[in-house]
């Protein structure tokens, strides 16, 4: 029988990039947040002698062939597990298709709780399963393993290492979805050049970096978490907390935001929209996520939020209203079988 997983988004609440490595990539501190929004993917499983896979989704865009995440993760699993089975794969897309929310990687770990589902693969009958998956998650795509884990998560390396952080409280989140997109590879050429023009060495790089990582872990010491809301988002409830405010107190920033806006002007200007400052509807974080386009704004309470949707459809700029999702929800609700 089919089993259907919602596959959520996520943002970076905030990245702090280092200076080019000699492996050609970059080292870099983020705290992911998964959100409320979501896709939906479906994976059938039928016993086979030999491993055959197929890909559909009601979007044209998504790739059907091994190109996708999802079949990737799914190929990977079956063959580190030592099995064969013909495996169908339906994407149900109702996040964008490259929007900087880390859909695709949401499509392969849901597709693969869907896989373990569908051939009652856990940790009671597979121990070594647990670190086998992250690692297998790595090897899809640097932003997938966060997913097997959910909630506020701290991303070191390349953003593949990731470790669990005491969760934020729900909060609404309106995500900005600019027509224009971001290309990822000249952003970090760009950042290179500032590193290089800042003169960023590998030494102080790797303090920046180690910094940021104590100050993020650090600003959830000592602080009470809420009791949570209803998850419900009516008009007018409150739902950040102190351990919202506790991070946005560090001055966490999103340093892509300084070789991206001067080249997309559009994008810093949404990014004033959404926090608003000086307003009553003021954002209590705003920040582009990842390498863009995607901006987004966390609010105390709704009427805030939807505020911040009317500014972005007056500029003509596409969103969503969601919330932050903490990481018992997001497992609660990811099964819908």
């Amino acid at each position: 029988m089919p089993t259907t997983v919602r596959s959520h988004a996520k943002i970076n609440l905030g990245l702090g990039l280092g200076a080019p490595r000699p492996d050609g990539f970059h080292g870099l501190v983020t705290v992911y947040q998964t959100l409320e929004a979501h896709d939906l993917v479906t994976v059938t499983v039928r016993a086979a002698s030999e491993t055959a896979l197929s890909l559909s989704s009601n979007d044209p865009r998504v790739p059907t062939d091994a190109r996708n995440t999802a079949w990737k993760m799914v190929e990977l699993a079956l063959k580190s597990l030592g099995q064969t089975a013909e495996v169908q794969i339906h994407i149900e897309k109702a996040l964008p298709v490259q929007g900087g929310l880390g859909a695709g990687s949401a499509n392969a770990v849901a597709a693969l709780v869907a896989l373990e589902n569908e051939l009652a693969i856990n940790a009671l009958n597979h121990p070594a399963w647990p670190a086998e998956r992250l690692r297998l998650a790595a090897q899809v795509g640097s932003d997938v393993p966060l997913f097997l884990i959910g909630g506020t998560v701290l991303g070191l390396d390349r953003g593949q290492s990731v470790f669990p952080l005491p969760d934020l409280e729900s909060t609404h989140c309106v995500v900005a979805l600019p027509q224009k997109g971001v290309s990822t590879p000249q952003a970090f050429r760009d950042w290179d050049a500032l590193c290089e023009h800042d003169s960023l060495t590998a030494d102080a790089s790797t303090a920046k970096l180690s910094e940021l990582s104590r100050a993020y872990a650090a600003s959830f010491t000592g602080v009470e978490a809420s009791d949570g809301s209803s998850g419900v988002l009516a008009l007018g409830e409150d739902l950040a907390g102190p351990m919202v405010s506790a991070l946005v107190r560090t001055g966490i920033v999103n340093d892509f935001e300084r070789v991206v806006f001067p080249q997309y002007p559009l994008l810093s200007e949404i990014k004033r929209v959404l926090a608003s400052c000086g307003s009553p509807e003021a954002a209590l974080h705003a920040s582009l996520s990842g390498s863009g386009s995607a901006l987004f704004g966390l609010y105390r309470a709704q009427r805030d939020a939807e505020a911040a949707l009317e500014r972005l459809r007056q500029m003509g700029v596409e969103s969503l209203l969601t919330r932050t999702l903490p990481r018992l929800e997001y497992w609660q609700k990811m099964l819908l079988k």
